[in-house]
C-alpha cells in the first residue's frame, strides 16, 4: 500500500468516492480506524485530548482529499512540543499510566501527519495496537472488549492492505484475511488465557473519589452535599442458593463502621492496618444461630479493602491468596485493596449477636460527642429523659425517637440542601429532610445524647433481582447508612431509622431514582418494560463475562489442576502444563503443514523411476524425457527382444494412462506391472584405450 497525499480534486473526490485512487482510499481507511481507537480512549482521557486528536485526524483527511502537501518538520516539531507540554500540564508527568497513555494517543494522531509510505503506516498500526492495550488498564468490561475487538480487526485489515501493494484489492477482502488470521490465533490465545499463571495486578485501578455521588467512603461528612447524584453502576452481584434468598429486611451488606465523630466528620475506629486476621477475637464478639444463608458474591473493583459481606458472615475464604480480616465491629477487610473483580463464597446467619453483652470500656468511644455542637439535639435528649423518666429502659428511648421520625413530617430526599455546623439540629428541627446519611447520623447523635452507645454503619441494602439469570444486582445507588445501638444482654442491635421515614426504602426496596435521560425517557414512553428488559439482558450477559473471563484467576486454575490429580498445585505446574500443550499444538501444526505439503504426481513418480533405471544401466536421458523417448532409448541397451518388448509395452501404457484416460489401465495396475518387469542388462562403457608403454633404453 503506497500511502501519499496525492488525490484528485476535492470536488471529484467527494462526488465519486468509488473513483478514489487506491492510496486515497487506504489513507482514509487508516484515518477512520485511528479515529475509532482514539474514541475508545474518550472515557479515560481529558476532553481536550480527544478533541485535539480528532482535529488532527480531520485535518489529515482534508489534506488527502484536497491534494495538499503534508506539514513540514518545523510545524510537526512544534505540535510535538505542544503535546508534551499539554500532557505534562494535565498529569504532571509524561510517564506512568495516565501521562503515558495520553502521550501515546497524541503521538498516534500526530503520526498520521507523516503518513507518506508503508513505513509510516506500520508505525501507526503498532501505536494503535499499543493504545488498545492501554485500555485494559482502565476497564476489562465486556463493552470495552467488544470495542477493542472491532478496532483490532480494523487495524489488522489496514495492515493486510499495506502488504497488498499490487492492484486495488477491495476492503472486504482485507477484512476477510484479517478475520481469518484472528480465527487462527484464537486457539492459542484461549490456551494462554486458561493456563498462563495469574499473578497479582501490575497496576491498581484509578481511584475515583465519587464526591457528591452515591456509594461508600471511608468517612462521612454530613451536610456538605447539597444534591446526591445516584450512581447506577454495579457495586457487586450476589447469587443465593435455591430457596435461601433472604427477606428484604435481611439484605444488609456491611461496610465501614463509623464510631469517631468530631462534630463534622464520622470516621471508623478500626483501620485495615490495625486489624489482625479473623480468629478467636472475632468469635468472641460474634455469636450466630439459626438457619444459614449460603451465597456467592462477585465484587466489582473499588480500590478499597472492603469486602461487602452479608450480615452476619463469620468466616470468609482467602482473597488473593491472603486471609481476609474481621474487625471487632464486624467489617471484613482484604489484605490489599480490591483492584480487580473478586469472587468469594460464604455463609451468613441473619440471627446473630455482636459485641459484649455487659457494659465494658470498649463502649465509651460510642458515647462521645464533641463539645459545642448540636445544642438543640442535646436539649431534645434531656427533654426525652425527663418525659419518659430517667429509669426508663433503653428500648423506650429508641421507640420514642423512631415515633418522632414516623410522625414528625420527616422526608427522605436526594436534595436536602447544604447543612451548617449543627447538622443534627438542622435535621431534627429545621429541614426535617435528608437521605440515609443525614437520618442515621442524626439518630446516632441523639442516642449518644441519651446515654446509649451508638454508631453509624455504612454498606449496601437491597438491590434488584435480574429476571434473566436470577442474580441479585446491588448498585452504588443502593449504598445505605443505618445505626447500631448497644443494649445490655443483646449487644449491638441494628436500628434503621430511614425505614421509619421512608418505609418503602427498606421493606419494598423502593429507590429514589434520578430523572431519566433523553434516550432513556424515549424508551420508557415507547415501552415501559423495554428498558428494564434490555438492561436485565445486558447485565446478565455482562455477569457471565465477569464470571467466566474476568474471574478466571489463580483459584480457578488451581481447581483445574486438582481435578487432574495434582494435590498441591503451584504456578510451576501451570507453566509445565502450558508448555506441554503448546508443544503438542506445535507438533500438531507441523503435522498439518506436512499433510498440506505439495505432493508429487504419482504418474510422474513412475516415469521418474523408469528414467532412473535406464540411467543407472548406462542410458543417457534428459530430465524431461517422455515415456516414448525412454522406450526409444532401449535400443542403446544390449537386451533381448522379450525384455525390450515388455518395457516398451509398459512405457506406452504409461503414456496412454496420461493422455488417453479412457483406454489406460489404472496406476495401481501399472505399479504392479512395474514390479514384474524383467531387469535390464547393464551397458558398460567401452574402456578407454591405454597408451603403450615406452620402450626401455
Amino acid at each position: 500500500m503506497a500511502l501519499s497525499a496525492r488525490a484528485p480534486t476535492a470536488l471529484a473526490a467527494l462526488v465519486r468516492p468509488s473513483a478514489w485512487p487506491r492510496e486515497l482510499r487506504d489513507t482514509l481507511f487508516v484515518l477512520g480506524v485511528t479515529a475509532l481507537v482514539v474514541l475508545l480512549q474518550a472515557p479515560h482521557q481529558p476532553l481536550w485530548i480527544i478533541a485535539l486528536a480528532l482535529a488532527l485526524l480531520l485535518g489529515r483527511a482534508g489534506l488527502a482529499l484536497q491534494q495538499r502537501p503534508l506539514p513540514g518538520r518545523v510545524l510537526l516539531s512544534g505540535l510535538l512540543l505542544l503535546a508534551l507540554l499539554a500532557t505534562w500540564g494535565s498529569h504532571g508527568s509524561i510517564w506512568g499510566q495516565q501521562g503515558g497513555t495520553t502521550l501515546i494517543v497524541l503521538l498516534l494522531a500526530l503520526k498520521t501527519l507523516e503518513l507518506r509510505a508503508r513505513r509510516d503506516a506500520l508505525v501507526i498500526f503498532f501505536l494503535g495496537f499499543f493504545s488498545l492495550l492501554t485500555l485494559l488498564l482502565h476497564s476489562q468490561s465486556l463493552l470495552t472488549a467488544l470495542g477493542i475487538v472491532l478496532a483490532l480487526l480494523g487495524l489488522l485489515s489496514a495492515l493486510v492492505l499495506a502488504h497488498l501493494p499490487v492492484g486495488r484489492p477491495p476492503l472486504w477482502l482485507a477484512f476477510k484475511l484479517a478475520a481469518g488470521m484472528t480465527a487462527l490465533g484464537a486457539p492459542l490465545m484461549l490456551l494462554l488465557f486458561l493456563l498462563f499463571p495469574r499473578f497479582g495486578p501490575l497496576w491498581s485501578l484509578p481511584n475515583d473519589g465519587g464526591v457528591g455521588r452515591s456509594g461508600l467512603s471511608d468517612q462521612m461528612q454530613v451536610g456538605q452535599i447539597a444534591r446526591l447524584a445516584l450512581d447506577q453502576s454495579i457495586a457487586f452481584r450476589v447469587e443465593f442458593e435455591p430457596g435461601q434468598r433472604p427477606t428484604e429486611q435481611q439484605l444488609y451488606f456491611r461496610g465501614p463502621v463509623l464510631s469517631l465523630f468530631d462534630g463534622l466528620v464520622w470516621r471508623p475506629l478500626h483501620h485495615a492496618q490495625q486489624v489482625a486476621p479473623a480468629g478467636a477475637n472475632a468469635a468472641a464478639v460474634l455469636q450466630v444461630s439459626g438457619p444459614p444463608i449460603r451465597y456467592r458474591l462477585t465484587l466489582e473493583p473499588s480500590n478499597r479493602p472492603w469486602l461487602l459481606a452479608l450480615e452476619a458472615t463469620p468466616e470468609l475464604p482467602a482473597i488473593g491468596g491472603q486471609a481476609a480480616r474481621l474487625t471487632p465491629d464486624l467489617q471484613w477487610l482484604a489484605a490489599q485493596p480490591v483492584a480487580e473483580l473478586t469472587r468469594f463464597e460464604a455463609t451468613a446467619f441473619p440471627n446473630f449477636r455482636l459485641g459484649p453483652l455487659q457494659p465494658d470500656a470498649s463502649l465509651q468511644i460510642d458515647l462521645q460527642l464533641p463539645a459545642g455542637f448540636n445544642p438543640r439535639t442535646l436539649q431534645l435528649a434531656a427533654d426525652l429523659r425527663q418525659q419518659l423518666g430517667p429509669n426508663s429502659p433503653p428500648q423506650a428511648f429508641i421507640d420514642a425517637v423512631l415515633l418522632r421520625l414516623r410522625t414528625g413530617g420527616y422526608q427522605y430526599t436526594l436534595e436536602p440542601g447544604l447543612f451548617g455546623r449543627h447538622s443534627a439540629d438542622e435535621f431534627w428541627f429545621d429541614r426535617r429532610q435528608g437521605f440515609c446519611e443525614h437520618i442515621a447520623a442524626s439518630f446516632v447523635v441523639l442516642m449518644r445524647a441519651l446515654g446509649l452507645p451508638a454508631r453509624v454503619v455504612t454498606g449496601y441494602h437491597g438491590g434488584e433481582l435480574n429476571p434473566v439469570d436470577g442474580v441479585w444486582t446491588v448498585r452504588q445507588s443502593d449504598a445505605h447508612a443505618w445505626a447500631e445501638v448497644w443494649l445490655a444482654g443483646q449487644g449491638w442491635v441494628r436500628v434503621d431509622p430511614t425505614a421509619h421515614v421512608a418505609p418503602a426504602r427498606t421493606s419494598e426496596l423502593a429507590r429514589l431514582l434520578a430523572p431519566p435521560g433523553l434516550l432513556e425517557g424515549a424508551l420508557i414512553n415507547l415501552n415501559p418494560t423495554a428498558l428494564v428488559q434490555l438492561r436485565s439482558l445486558w447485565e446478565a450477559t455482562n455477569n457471565r463475562w465477569n464470571q467466566w473471563v474476568l474471574n478466571h484467576g489463580q483459584t480457578r486454575q488451581f481447581d483445574w489442576l486438582r481435578q487432574l490429580g495434582i494435590q498441591a498445585p503451584q504456578w510451576q505446574h501451570l507453566l509445565g502444563l502450558l508448555a506441554g500443550l503448546l508443544a503438542l499444538a506445535a507438533l500438531g501444526a507441523a503435522a498439518w503443514l506436512h499433510w498440506l505439503r505439495p505432493r508429487p504426481d504419482p504418474w510422474l513418480r513412475l516415469l521418474q523411476r523408469a528414467r532412473h533405471v535406464m540411467q543407472r544401466n548406462g542410458c543417457q536421458l534428459p530430465a524431461q524425457a517422455t515415456p516414448r523417448q525412454i522406450s526409444h532409448a532401449l535400443s542403446q541397451l544390449p537386451c533381448d527382444a522379450a525384455t525390450a518388448a515388455a518395457w516398451t509395452d509398459w512405457l506406452l501404457q504409461l503414456e496412454m494412462q496420461r493422455y488417453d484416460p479412457a483406454q489406460h489401465p489404472n496406476l495401481a495396475a501399472l505399479r504392479r506391472q512395474w514390479r514384474s518387469l524383467p531387469p535390464l542388462p547393464v551397458s558398460l562403457p567401452s574402456p578407454a584405450p591405454q597408451p603403450s608403454p615406452l620402450p626401455r633404453p
